[in-house]
């Protein structure tokens, strides 16, 4: 009886056993089928119904996305059976994938020419032949008669195909006569095409106005007269942390370097915060720092914060206004050996259009142990003194350029400019390239070393003390020219 009675006890707990594991699996089974269920009624309409036909008919909520307008429906493209039983299929083409042209400025470049700074699709004049068409509208003009003048548009891509989603496109608009040139006022119309580019069974075309001129407001001796400055800096877009010392340093060594009869065009596309501008602010009210907004620039897709785009701008901008512009970064330093003069030396290469500059690297991160405890109170180039010495290595040249021989520009030169260019001037101008330290907030020196000679990160390096020697000749210029205002800026 006993054992019978043990032998039921079990029987009746393995079912016990058995029944809950299928209940647990019941339950599982249940809990993801309902979170699947949930998931899926996430990504559905608010409405669906099941018509007689079997197919789905979705249903859009009653009112569109915040921030979203609702456009209007565009009709579907339906294919058809030909005569000869072909089945015709159709594209349905929908929206706008890039700007026909986004300009930045427009420029005059004598009594009959202008020039159209600006931004376009790439892929349209890498693979099309989009057209630019210059009108020039009196402002006379009343649509009726023969007055306005039109002429076929050159266009210039200067940016050696860097071009992402927008290429920048100069557009160079000479008329055989002169137009405004008495001072009658007028504006400029550019009619701008898509070439087939965009879809070649309908060509599409753009008229905007480009320049206004008020009555007396063109001053046609600026083109033969001597230009205001003897050189102007037209700086590529700044953006990121930037260290307001770096900044301080450069300008108050080039300000003393260039002189008086100089400007520095600076371009803001998000690097110049509260802290740098403290640093500018000083330059700008001596006259001798424009600074320009050019964060709008960073809506569209171009190559390195439109660099390109803003150098062409900058170069058009102030074309009759500089005899030599120079084009480097705020990372690098331009030296002349203490023999020479910038003046004698540009003059003796006014017989070029354009000539470049030699590169000398600078470790960003050696320091004299000589320094130690003090480096925090040293300028960049007076504590970073360690040179890359490889030799035969082709680097980057930065240029300086005469704008009214120029068409367009670049980074490191120009491809479209009339005359010249000189690359060997057998030293007597280069430039110290202190790499990444503009954007770097605390002291750069990572390593302090008591060696005139180097083998670093497999790198050598030779102690190069040159800018430390003329770093105590920079901050008393500084003094005399702004007082100590900036004497407690930080890294």
């Amino acid at each position: 009886m006993r054992m019978e009675k043990l032998k039921g006890e079990k029987t009746l707990f393995a079912g016990v056993t058995c029944n809950n594991a299928y209940m647990k699996l019941f339950l599982v089974s249940l809990v993801l089928l309902c979170s699947l269920v949930i998931l899926i009624m996430q990504f559905l309409p608010s409405e669906i119904t099941l018509s007689s036909s079997t197919t789905y008919k979705l249903s859009w909520p009653q009112s569109p996305p915040p921030n979203v307008s609702s456009p209007a429906v565009r009709s579907l493209m339906t294919e058809e059976l030909t005569s000869d039983s072909v089945v015709k299929r159709a594209l349905t083409g929908v929206g706008s994938a890039a700007y026909l042209f986004i300009q930045m400025g427009a420029y005059r470049g004598g009594p009959n020419s202008f020039a159209v700074v600006g931004l376009a699709s790439k892929p349209l004049h890498v693979f099309a032949k989009p057209r630019f068409i210059c009108e020039w509208l009196p402002l006379t003009f009343h649509g009726d008669d023969n007055s306005s003048v039109t002429a076929s548009g050159r266009t210039i891509l200067p940016d050696s195909g860097y071009g992402r989603v927008y290429t920048v496109v100069v557009v160079n608009c000479t008329f055989s006569v002169d137009v405004g040139a008495d001072g009658t006022g007028g504006c400029l119309v550019l009619r701008a095409t898509t070439g087939g580019g965009s879809d070649r069974a309908a060509e599409t075309e753009e008229r905007f106005i480009a320049m206004e001129e008020a009555p007396g407001s063109v001053n046609v001796t600026m083109f033969s007269t001597p230009p205001k400055y003897d050189c102007l800096y037209c700086g590529s877009p700044l953006y990121g942390d930037l260290s307001p010392q770096r900044v301080r340093e450069w300008i108050a060594y080039h300000a003393k370097l260039f002189g008086l009869k100089s400007h520095f065009v600076i371009h803001d596309a998000g690097g110049v915060h509260r802290d740098v501008m403290e640093v500018l602010r000083p330059w700008m009210e001596k006259g001798l720092l424009t600074l320009q907004d050019v964060k709008e620039q960073e809506r569209f897709d171009g190559y390195y914060h439109n660099q390109f785009l803003v150098l062409n701008d900058c170069l058009h901008r102030y074309k009759f206004m500089a005899k030599w512009i120079f084009v480097f970064d705020m990372d690098e330093f331009i030296y002349l050996p203490s023999e020479t003069n910038l003046e004698p030396l540009l003059e003796s290469f006014s017989g070029y259009t354009q000539f470049t500059i030699e590169q000398l690297p600078m470790s960003n991160t050696l320091c004299q142990f000589k320094d130690y405890g003090k480096t925090s109170r040293m300028w960049g180039i007076e504590k970073l003194v360690y040179r890359d010495a490889w030799r035969k290595v082709r680097r980057d040249r930065k240029y300086a350029i005469q704008p009214r021989s120029a068409f367009a520009t670049g980074v490191h030169i120009s491809q479209n400019a009339a005359g010249p260019s000189l690359h060997e001037t057998g030293g007597r101008i280069k430039y110290f390239h202190y790499h990444g330290t503009l954007a770097m907030r605390r002291d750069p020196c990572r390593e302090l070393l008591n060696a005139t000679k180097i083998f670093f990160d497999n790198t050598p390096y030779v102690l190069d003390e040159t800018l430390r020697s003329v770093a105590g000749e920079v901050r008393m210029f500084e003094l005399k020219m702004i007082g100590p205002r900036l004497s407690h800026t930080r890294e």
